[in-house]
């Protein structure tokens, strides 16, 4: 089959993460792949072989258009038009789809909530004739699942068999032999408002060190103290940011992409979710922790951090790290990963979806 993709960036790398994603995974199992997007300098900050100032390039087997361009396009014949997020089609581009025997898809954000099992799946009819279907991933069987390469458990494990000073070396460039043997590496990527002066108090008074890694730059007033070390680090590719999470003890994420894939990772996570007018986020994020069912501690920790609250960070920060609690952390991630992994990944659902779709039109 062939799919065009059309993604507008509103949350900094989270939506241009998620469909060069599914691009390039379309693009691997041999179908036709456009992505167009309407700010490349994103999309380069995740994939190095994109020229921001080149309208039509290609790169890991996907063709990528600027979003004007699209403008001149026709929708493939009798192919698959994904609109992410709702990203709402350029016009002359959607007249198109009418003739061409289309199947239009509006690729929508994840969530945990339990509505969306009913609204996964579902037609609406659009102006131009051609019915739009709403397609949720998700957590459950009900939904359309998650992004997932088929030799992701594998890769993890061969680069986790490796020492991991070295694989760090590989990906930063810092010079990690003072890595302490048995001390903690922690990622944090996440939104300028997070409340790290709690992050920061919590580790810098553990006795047992602490690598903190944040990529580009530091926010001002987070250095190393304490038993608490500062490392900042270059972006890596999109393509190795799963190493990243893999080389790390605790990943504190932000945004759809970044979520998935450390959980993915198997260990404890952070999730920073994106900020909402009204505090509509805190619901999503209270549907998602009761899917992931972790202790206390941790679970008080993901909302004290989306609540912007260095005192509750810092206290349970500090509860979730004590022994029993951690392990307890781990083993709940561990089995979820691998319940979520014995699920079909998203794109295969998603040709499922499409192939029967198409075959009845």
């Amino acid at each position: 089959m062939n799919f065009d993709i059309f993604c507008r960036v509103v949350d900094n790398y989270g939506d241009a993460g998620v469909c060069w994603r599914l691009a390039r995974q379309l693009a691997a199992l041999g179908h036709g792949a456009r992505l167009w997007i309407d700010d490349l300098s994103v999309l380069a900050r995740l994939e190095p072989g994109i020229d921001p100032a080149r309208d039509l390039q290609s790169a890991h087997g996907v063709q990528v258009g600027a979003w004007p361009a699209a403008e001149q396009a026709q929708a493939p014949e009798r192919g698959v038009v994904i609109e992410a997020f709702a990203c709402a089609l350029p016009s002359r581009y959607a007249a198109t789809m009418a003739t061409r025997g289309c199947l239009w898809i509006n690729l929508e954000y994840l969530s945990a909530e339990s509505w969306v099992e009913g609204c996964h799946g579902l037609p609406s009819l659009q102006a131009n004739g051609v019915p739009k279907y709403f397609y949720f991933p998700g957590f459950t069987p009900a939904t359309g699942g998650l992004l997932r390469e088929p030799d992701l458990a594998a890769r993890r494990r061969q680069a986790q068999a490796r020492d991991r000073r070295e694989r760090l070396r590989a990906l930063t460039g810092l010079p990690v032999d003072g890595l302490p043997a048995p001390g903690r590496v922690m990622l944090l990527f996440c939104y300028p408002d997070a409340p790290w002066a709690g992050l920061q108090a919590a580790l810098a008074q553990r006795e047992e060190d602490t690598w903190l890694l944040v990529p580009g730059a530091v926010p001002p007033g987070l250095n190393s103290r304490g038993s608490l070390r500062v490392l900042p680090i270059p972006f890596v590719p999109q393509t190795r940011f799963d190493e990243l999470l893999w080389c790390c003890d605790l990943n504190f994420v932000r945004g759809e992409d970044s979520l998935v894939r450390a959980l993915w990772a198997r260990t404890p996570l952070v999730w920073q979710i994106y900020r909402q007018a009204d505090d509509a986020h805190l619901d999503k994020l209270d549907a998602w922790l009761d899917r992931a069912r972790w202790p206390e501690p941790a679970r008080a920790l993901t909302l004290a951090w989306n609540r912007r609250d260095d005192e509750g960070v810092r206290r349970a920060l500090t509860q979730a790290l004590a022994p029993d609690a951690w392990r307890a952390w781990q083993s709940r991630c561990d089995d979820w990963s691998r319940e979520l992994s014995d699920r079909p990944d998203l794109v295969h659902d998603l040709l499922d979806f499409c192939q029967n779709h198409l075959q009845k039109s």
